[in-house]
């Protein structure tokens, strides 16, 4: 282990398909120099009820959990609001899990941006500084976006002057 102290990476990557007319499948994907794992979970449209949820983990000195038993909970919750909270209650906070939390939240999330498409759509088409102020206050009026994607996160224009709740 001593000898990745000094050359790490990471790759994450998340993303969202429809499955069905009313199914969408999100999969968040990680590599490290410590960590390889792959969360995926498939929600059901109109509700966004998650109907399916399933893990792979492999860490260099974590013991992986039991994914399928842990995952299994979150059967029926909605992807929407206070979700972070329902999952941490669900999941637990334990270090082992804490990396699959982090990434079901990025299912989540992801599945909800997908569903913004056609409201992004609707930004000023060639007026720069008025699609600077169309995702800013998109931003502002749902600060959960903040730091959600590179375009929203510390240091971009799109969020200038915005400080999220601690």
């Amino acid at each position: 282990m001593s000898e990745h102290i000094l050359k790490f990476s990471l790759n994450r990557c998340t993303t969202v398909e429809r499955m069905e007319d009313n199914t969408l499948r999100s999969v968040c994907r990680l590599r490290d120099t410590f960590t390889r794992a792959s969360v995926e979970i498939t929600a059901r449209l109109p509700d966004l009820e998650i109907v399916s949820a399933g893990a792979e983990f492999e860490h260099e000195w974590l013991e992986a959990p039991d994914t399928a038993d842990i995952l299994r909970k979150l059967t029926g919750v909605r992807v929407g609001p206070g979700m972070l909270k329902i999952i941490k209650g669900l999941l637990g906070e334990k270090e082992e899990v804490r990396q699959i939390v982090y990434m079901v939240e990025e299912c989540c999330h992801a599945v909800i941006i997908s569903l913004t498409k056609d409201f992004l759509e609707q930004a000023p088409a060639n007026d720069e500084e008025g699609k600077l102020e169309f995702f800013s206050t998109m931003v502002r009026e749902n600060i959960r976006l903040y730091n959600r994607c590179a375009a929203f996160g510390p240091g971009s224009r799109l969020v200038e002057g915005i400080e999220p709740a601690k």
